[in-house]
């Protein structure tokens, strides 16, 4: 009310000056001009006290305390999870090389389809290698032949020499004549069945069962035994390599101090395959072997699991990530991990105490297990932490519980 009835006043006050100019004559104008730029300045000091009264009263209302959910801090025995970068590679991978030399004049497979053990998968040009066959066929006739010749010289000079009708020497001669016809015999068999066995590699086959891959070598080409024309992968089962760090592997050898602990440790492995599109491989894997020694370039040891893979929808190339239990986590405290916010490397929970009040403390964490973390330090069982809300809450704040969420399983 004073800041109206002084308004008015000055309006007034305002209007008489204005007549008193306009009757006066002998008043200048810059007096007129100033007298108006006072009474402006007044009226907009009045206007802003009057606003400034209304947000005081606005703002004396307190503003209701924030909704908020949360859950209580939960203390169990928990499976602590690892991941690592996998790589997938066939169980075996059999280069497919000729071994003899010559033209290909015939792919027998498809590529990138299932080939059995002993399947021809390349013709290589058989014709040379016949002719060299029966070229060692004929040699071993003249070899016979001639052996056939040798024994009965010594069947004929045998008694002459008995009978001194003949030198002895010319016995001698004979009986080492038979026996070198019997060796020739011998090494004419010998290059036949060394000719057989390269007549039979112009059939290229596989070695294995397995997917083959794409050809390298093209009909026409001429190839040779250091041509590798494809691969065959055996798939059922596939191997997984992954790596581990040094202070993981002595981690490990911690906890399992004994041969016989870490070989019972490694045997109940459960292994998991995330694949590139983060969908879970449906089969369980096993650990299949450890490397001899630890790269002294990276400091890790490459480790190797097995996954069944009857389907043959995993294939050598393919990257994914091998997750398994590394150790069990005794009497674990756990929070969900949308309970925890990071801050320049801290980490931080909204604890709600008994009269409802946010106490923001920090805390260490520890292992990821699936949604919850653990926590090392900084909390107990049993209390309180904000989920729901917890960018609208700050230390000393009273907040409302709208409801408990539930607390989400660990993996």
């Amino acid at each position: 009310m004073w800041g109206q009835w002084h308004t008015s006043k000055l309006a007034v006050r305002f209007s008489t000056n204005v007549g008193r100019a306009n009757n006066s004559k002998g008043s200048s104008d810059c007096r007129n001009f100033a007298t108006t730029l006072c009474v402006l300045g007044c009226v907009a000091f009045n206007l802003l006290l009057l606003g400034g009264c209304g947000n005081k009263n606005v703002s004396a209302a307190a503003a209701p305390p924030p909704n908020v959910q949360i859950v209580e801090v939960i203390q169990r025995d928990v499976p602590v999870y690892h991941e690592w970068i996998a790589t997938l590679d066939g169980y075996v991978n059999a280069q497919i090389q000729p071994q003899v030399a010559g033209y290909l004049i015939k792919q027998n497979y498809r590529e990138g389809a299932l080939v059995s053990k002993n399947e021809v998968l390349f013709k290589i040009d058989p014709r040379p290698f016949q002719a060299v066959l029966d070229q060692a066929k004929a040699q071993l006739a003249q070899a016979e032949a001639q052996l056939g010749k040798t024994q009965l010289d010594v069947q004929r000079d045998t008694p002459l020499a008995k009978e001194k009708a003949i030198a002895q020497s010319q016995l001698d001669n004979d009986v080492q004549a038979n026996l070198a016809a019997k060796a020739t015999v011998q090494a004419d068999k010998a290059a036949i069945e060394q000719a057989e066995i390269n007549l039979e590699f112009t059939n290229v086959r596989s070695l294995i069962d397995g997917v083959a891959g794409i050809a390298t070598g093209q009909v026409g080409n001429l190839v040779g035994p250091q041509a590798i024309l494809t691969t065959v992968s055996q798939l059922d089962p596939i191997k997984a390599y992954f790596v581990v760090s040094e202070q993981q592997y002595l981690a490990f050898v911690q906890r399992n101090p004994t041969v016989a602990a870490r070989e019972k440790t490694v045997r109940q492995l459960v292994l998991d395959l995330v694949l590139a599109d983060g969908t879970t491989y449906a089969r369980k894997g096993k650990f299949f072997a450890a490397d001899r020694q630890v790269d002294v370039q990276t400091g890790a040891i490459r480790l190797a699991g097995l996954f069944p893979n009857p389907e043959n929808v995993l294939r050598p190339g393919q990257y994914g990530r091998v997750r398994f239990v590394s150790y069990i986590r005794p009497a674990a405290l756990l929070v969900p991990q949308k309970a925890v916010t990071e801050l320049q490397g801290m980490y931080q929970v909204a604890v709600v105490g008994n009269d409802d009040k946010v106490s923001v403390r920090t805390v260490k964490v520890g292992e990821r297990s699936g949604p919850m973390w653990i926590i090392d330090q900084g909390l107990k069982p049993g209390e309180r932490v904000v989920v729901e809300g917890v960018q609208k809450v700050r230390d000393g704040m009273p907040v409302k519980i709208t409801s408990a969420a539930a607390s989400p399983a660990g993996n």
